[in-house]
């Protein structure tokens, strides 16, 4: 930790920040037994193996080993710097960092931080000009056409960009800010003449944040006969239409309540729902969905609604949509409104009560509306079509293992195509069984099921002395009185190099007088390796109430394996002796001797 922060601060800002509170705003988290489990954040998978354990303040991996205190989470996270990352949570919390005690440095690069600071001075001119004055009148009144109220406009902070080609020029430049760095960032524009013009005037503003809430760029929707329709910042360190959402950082919260996330193509969509109270929604940014983005959304809810417009091309999206959503894990359901209307339409037509509880909850399933999509493309009173739509679904159903599931839809097939049950059953088996479907299933089951245990068994596999060493650091971890016992009777003794370093830096922090504290811990810890293995100590499972003959137990088997291997070393120098004065039957004596100690050493506990 650098010493120019003081040791309070950094404490103080770490207690006020939650560890578990903090990573559910990145990752949805669910309660297993003491911890809270789910996705990890900096790996890709589909089965949980990232644990935050709350009463010790740390998070762990066990698929990619990453680990640490709130602190080191939003370092890895956001690559932040210490200072970045400690000025984040402090704003987080309410309190205030002594800025004479923090350095002047930050993760972002000079140019990027001029950027930031230029899109926070041109949104709220652009709201500003909007909401105040009559040359925003234009893009105000276009608002209000289409519904929105003043409250959702200073809500998202919308705004207008006056049709004057050196108005937004000249009020950065009187700022300070340079034209070059801001032409390059795309926030103007140079022209032929070597004039530079706002890129975005007459146009609606659409400020575009990232998932911390700062405006990284900004779209522009046309409210005239300007081309194109819309128009929204150039790509950026700052700014990537793959990565990022319309206004996932408000609803973060409302998706983590509900448990699901509602997404659509267009920023008036997100806006008119937000209005009609309903909030955990988002957009894509002109671009069809990213994996990137999938990937994200599966980090923090189970459930996507994809809601894009219901004529041909929005159909279209929502399929392939639909498909990536599925193979990074998450449930899709798809939203259907009629006369191809689009969500901005339809809740200004029928209302927001209405898109709520016909649209958004009445939601086919992904298998309901991969049936709709499907038959589309066939003329089902056609025999011939109608049989290769029916094996097309088949396959799809075959998929499903949930034998409920599957039998809801083979009803529907039953029942609309005068099918029996048997048949489309014997059919279901017969591509299950080509499709290795059941074998696998059951293989892949038994993996995830076991895949922690195995994990768990490898470390009992250890030998004993290793095991020994291993929990008593983890209850010396969270004991001082044990701690200062293992102190006085093993001292540095540990026979593993990094728990040697480990016991050492332990009986330095309690010395200073700090609590038995795992997260505080390791602030005091530069090494990356001797952190994660001590996050992994700490995550061990432990008994509540040690009984002094576990702890002493676990000291004799440590003590045990010094005076072995000083046994081993002082018999394999007498085998040296023997064999050099050529004596092979009592060199072969020692070596059983040596095997029989090596024997008992690998014994597990």
């Amino acid at each position: 930790m650098p010493g120019f922060i003081p040791e309070e601060t950094v404490e103080k800002i770490r207690k006020a920040n939650d560890i578990a509170d903090v990573i559910s705003e990145y990752v949805q988290l669910k309660k297993q037994g003491k911890n809270y489990v789910g996705l990890c954040p900096f790996h890709a998978e589909k089965t949980p193996s990232f644990s935050v354990t709350q009463d010790k303040q740390i998070f762990h991996c066990f698929g990619c080993g990453k680990g640490g205190n709130v602190i080191n989470f939003i370092m890895e996270m956001e690559s932040y710097s210490f200072y970045d990352a400690l000025k984040l949570l402090a704003n987080r919390s309410g309190i205030e960092l002594p800025t004479k005690d923090m350095p002047q440095q930050s993760s972002l690069s000079q140019e990027n931080q001029t950027i930031l600071s230029a899109n926070e001075w041109l949104q709220k001119l652009y709201h500003h000009l909007l909401r105040f004055t009559k040359d925003g009148k234009e893009g105000y009144q276009y608002l209000l056409d289409r519904g929105i109220t003043e409250e959702v406009i200073d809500q998202f902070q919308l705004g207008f960009a006056p049709n004057v080609k050196d108005f937004v020029p000249e009020f950065l430049r009187k700022k300070g800010y340079h034209q070059q760095t801001l032409v390059k960032a795309g926030l103007l524009s140079l022209r032929d003449d070597n004039t530079v013009v706002d890129r975005f005037r007459g146009r609606v503003i659409f400020p575009i944040r990232n998932h911390l809430g700062k405006t990284v760029a900004f779209g522009g929707r046309a409210i005239a006969d300007q081309e194109p329709k819309y128009l929204n910042s150039p790509e950026s360190d700052l700014f990537q239409k793959g990565k990022l959402l319309f206004n996932f950082d408000q609803a973060k919260k409302h998706i983590r309540s509900t448990g699901e996330v509602i997404l659509f193509e267009g920023y008036m969509d997100v806006i008119a729902a937000f209005q009609a109270d309903v909030k955990n929604v988002i957009a894509t940014l002109g671009t069809s969905l990213t994996e990137n983005q999938a990937k994200l959304l599966r980090r923090y809810v189970d459930t996507v609604i994809i809601c894009y417009d219901s004529d041909y091309a929005g159909i279209e999206a929502a399929y392939k949509a639909a498909n990536l959503l599925r193979q990074t894990g998450c449930e899709v359901k798809v939203a259907f409104m009629e006369d191809g209307m689009d969500p901005d339409d339809y809740i200004r037509t029928y209302g927001g009560e209405a898109f709520n509880n016909k649209v958004i909850k009445a939601s086919d399933t992904y298998m309901s509306f991969y049936m709709r999509y499907m038959k589309k493309n066939y003329n089902v009173n056609l025999e011939g079509d109608r049989i290769h739509y029916i094996e097309i679904i088949l396959k799809q159903l075959a998929t499903i293992d949930n034998a409920v599931e599957r039998e809801y839809y083979l009803k529907e097939l039953s029942e609309e195509y005068d099918l029996t049950m048997d048949a489309l059953n014997q059919e279901i088996q017969k591509i299950r069984q080509n499709m290795g479907m059941n074998k696998d299933r059951q293989q892949n089951k038994r993996y995830t099921t076991n895949n922690e245990k195995d994990s768990a068994s490898a470390k009992k596999m250890l030998p004993a002395f290793q095991n020994a060493e291993r929990r008593l650091l983890a209850y010396m971890l969270k004991d001082v009185t044990i701690t200062e016992k293992v102190q006085d009777t093993i001292g540095g003794s540990f026979n593993m190099e990094i728990h040697q370093v480990i016991a050492t830096h332990l009986y330095a922090y309690y010395e200073e007088g700090h609590p038995a504290d795992v997260s505080l811990f390791i602030d005091r810890l530069t090494d990356e390796k001797i952190i994660q293995a001590v996050i992994e100590i700490a995550m061990i499972p432990l008994n509540e109430d040690i009984s002094d003959q576990e702890i002493n137990d676990y000291i004799w088997t440590i003590l045990a394996e010094n005076k072995d291997m000083t046994a081993i070393r002082k018999l394999k120098e007498e085998q040296r002796q023997a064999e050099k004065q050529s004596d092979p039957i009592k060199a072969a004596k020692i070596a059983m001797e040596i095997i029989e100690i090596q024997k008992q050493l690998k014994k597990p506990i």
